[in-house]
């Protein structure tokens, strides 16, 4: 009786956890009543499971506390100091909870899901993050309110954990209860994994089970999946044939003809042309925004002039929903592997790359960003393939008019793109420049009196001033010698947003990719299913060179083996699309297969198809295995 009173402060802080993750459950679960069909045995699962995740959480958080509890001596853990201290534990406690409900409702309304890797790497990129929360909303007042409120949520927990003190125990009895608690963490560790929260084919119903202090560490820890030991799998060999029959192309040859690499020579039948690239990478631009494809809004009436007047794309596919997801598909050619891009992963040097090509072809190759490019790992990443890293620290303090918490707005971006080129051409060397902007991202502050839409009122005014500094650089860049000798591709890193009741909604994940150059492409559209790692073999094509490539993209124009397909994904869950058909691999093994509608994206569970699932092995096992055996490096 002694110990359990002493181990009733343990108890209060498993009642604090358990009493806000539920509070935080009900107000996310109002929330996404809209996309929940939710019976009585869906809302059991959700707080079952939910109630489930939130103890397994305090088992971990519960460590540090044990070990207090069982150490400390009776005239220590009962004197009126360590009293009054674990009084101003609970007050940060309870405050810290307060302040996760409302972090996990912004989260939420912004991603759609709990913590997850994006969560990781705000808490990794503390200085851009806390400026563009900042920027984004009233901070001062919320933690002002949060800390009034708190005043009366602290004083029940703090009554129960008064109970806790003035008693006598013995070290042996305390050692023996702390050891039997010290268990549960290493039993969920064992044993738990996030994929217990996969309860429901919604999304949404997953979510809401799970705990988002858990998700978030459960993030942290698996930023990079084992291929062959969490997903279905099948013998290397035969997985490797089929991914080198899927990327043959009349036009190319294998350097190695029987071994497992990828490795080919492409000669197309052409004269090569040696024409400047400026691959401008829209942050967020989804194609929903733009009239041609459906929208009536009117915010891009650059892009919509420039759809006329390009060689445009009707229906390419983001491979994800991350900056560096599409950097990652547009630099490597490479679908994505379960885990972080390999932007931000180690031993990420020397790949065959859209730098590696054009460095071998004497290109003055740079990457140009809006911001400081140590984040996500971007710098280091191009610098260590084939390019020149320039960011916001390279823009002197006339080159910059405005500035938020992500970079210099994108239209001083594209003078400084503008001015680079200029350097290139004066030393003779054809140029590449891959260009990252960072204006259609929250907070959506940009220079006042560029647009009829005021600066810092949501994603509306960020498409619009995007699309007219777009307008502005092709302006300024027709007044230079080099235009008429430069391809300007405009494509998106990713979609705006990917929140649905499908875990990989395809329709969400649709961008625009415009090849324009006047001179030399006659505009059309092309109507067929590609991705974003079909974006560099297509442009090279275009300019007929002659390489060798580890890409696992193709030309899309030119290919006569072409297959409709495309590849989607979340950090863990990996969609391939063949035709109107979606499968998802994830953890555990699990596989599930969809048919979907092209125009409205709605699916429907179908039987499982053995060749769907062996061709998007091809892609995502085969490519796993390429990297990991680094058959597509230099």
């Amino acid at each position: 009786m002694q110990i359990k009173n002493r181990f009733h402060s343990l108890y209060t802080f498993w009642l604090t956890i358990v009493v806000f993750s539920v509070l935080t459950r009900t107000i996310l679960l109002v929330k996404s009543l809209p996309q929940l069909d939710l019976k009585p045995l869906l809302f059991v699962k959700i707080y079952a499971v939910g109630f489930f995740f939130d103890c397994v959480t305090f088992s971990y958080c519960v460590i540090p506390l044990v070990v207090i509890v069982v150490i400390l001596p009776d005239r220590v853990f009962n004197s009126v100091l360590f009293r009054w201290c674990s009084y101003l534990a609970l007050f940060v406690t309870t405050y810290l909870m307060l302040f996760n409900v409302v972090a996990e409702y912004t989260f939420f309304d912004e991603f759609a899901t709990r913590f997850n890797f994006i969560a990781v790497d705000y808490l990794i990129y503390t200085t851009e993050v806390v400026r563009n929360i900042r920027e984004s909303y009233p901070v001062t007042a919320i933690l002002a309110v949060l800390l009034l409120l708190n005043i009366g949520v602290f004083l029940p927990f703090r009554k129960h954990l008064s109970r806790s003190f003035s008693y006598a125990s013995k070290i042996g009895g305390r050692l023996k209860v702390g050891a039997a608690i010290f268990t549960l963490p290493l039993l969920s560790f064992s044993v738990v994994d996030l994929s217990l929260s996969q309860i429901s084919p919604n999304n949404y119903a997953n979510e809401l089970a799970g705990n988002g202090i858990y998700c978030l560490f459960s993030a942290f820890r698996n930023n990079e999946l084992n291929f062959n030991k969490f997903y279905v799998n099948r013998d290397d060999k035969t997985v490797i044939a089929r991914l080198r029959s899927m990327v043959q192309e009349k036009e190319s040859r294998f350097v190695d003809k029987d071994g497992p690499s990828i490795l080919r020579v492409i000669q197309p039948g052409g004269v090569e042309k040696r024409l400047n690239i400026v691959l401008v990478i829209e942050e967020s631009l989804s194609a929903e925004y733009l009239t041609a494809f459906g929208s009536t809004k009117g915010l891009t009436p650059n892009l919509d002039k420039l759809a006329t007047e390009s060689l445009s794309f009707s229906h390419l596919y983001a491979t994800g929903t991350r900056t560096v997801r599409g950097l990652e598909a547009l630099t490597l050619s490479m679908p994505p592997l379960p885990g972080t891009s390999i932007v931000k992963r180690p031993n990420n040097e020397n790949f065959v790359s859209w730098g590696s090509v054009m460095k071998e072809k004497g290109y003055d190759n740079k990457f140009i960003y809006a911001g400081h490019g140590y984040f996500d790992n971007m710098n280091y990443f191009y610098e260590h393939n084939g390019f020149k890293a320039i960011d916001r620290t390279n823009f002197s303090k006339e080159e910059i008019t405005f500035t938020n918490a992500w970079g210099v707005c994108d239209e001083d971006l594209f003078l400084k793109v503008i001015k680079e080129a200029d350097r290139s051409h004066a030393d003779k060397k054809p140029f590449f420049s891959v260009v990252m902007t960072t204006s259609n991202h929250r907070p959506f502050t940009y220079p006042e009196g560029k647009i009829d839409i005021p600066s810092h009122t949501g994603r509306d005014g960020g498409v619009k001033y995007a699309d007219y500094a777009i307008g502005r650089l092709l302006a300024e860049a027709k007044k230079k010698p080099w235009f008429n000798d430069t391809l300007f591709i405009i494509v998106a890193d990713h979609c705006a947003g990917s929140a649905a009741k499908l875990a990989l909604p395809v329709k969400n994940y649709e961008i625009p990719l415009f090849i324009y150059a006047p001179s030399h492409i006659k505009p059309r559209v092309v109507d067929r299913m590609m991705s974003q790692i079909d974006v560099a073999p297509t442009v090279l094509g275009l300019l007929d060179m002659k390489y060798t490539s580890a890409f696992v993209g193709k030309n899309i124009l030119t290919s006569d083996l072409w297959t409709d397909r495309a590849f989607i994904s979340t950090y863990q869950k990996l969609g391939y699309i063949q035709g109107d058909k979606l499968l998802v691999l994830g953890p555990k093994k699990v596989v599930d297969y969809f048919s979907f509608d092209r125009k409205d994206g709605a699916t429907t569970v179908i039987k499982p198809q053995e060749e769907l699932l062996l061709d998007a092995l091809g892609y995502f096992q085969g490519t796993n295995y390429i990297n990991k055996n680094r058959l597509n490096r230099l």
